[in-house]
């Protein structure tokens, strides 16, 4: 699996486990909204270490701008608000900085 859908998928996998969290206690959602929430976080995990990263720190700090990303793209989709243009300029921002860290030269680190 590459970078890029590894990291997609490890965004929608966390925004599904902490989504189900919050249906059951903001939402009055029943706890059983639980068992797949914790599957999905664990998923997120998982799918997290796959990626093709030396640190494990500089892999998640690359993972926050996609993350925002999915996390605006879920708001769209599953909430129903669409995001407005300051969410749109702050996630472009982010991808550009993640991609600064995942993707910049590494000379005589």
């Amino acid at each position: 699996m590459g970078t890029v859908p590894a990291y997609v998928l490890a965004a929608f996998a966390e925004i599904a486990g902490c989504f189900a969290f919050w249906a059951w206690l903001r939402l009055d959602k029943t706890p059983l909204w639980l068992g797949p929430g914790l599957a999905s976080l664990a998923l997120f995990a998982w799918t997290l270490t796959r990626v093709d990263a030396d640190l494990a720190g500089r892999a998640y700090a690359a993972y926050g701008g996609i993350y925002i990303v999915a996390s605006l793209v879920w708001m769209w989709g599953v909430e129903g608000s669409r995001p407005d243009r300051w969410d749109v300029a702050g996630a472009i921002l982010c991808v550009c900085g993640a991609g600064v860290i995942l993707f910049g030269p590494r000379g005589g680190e």
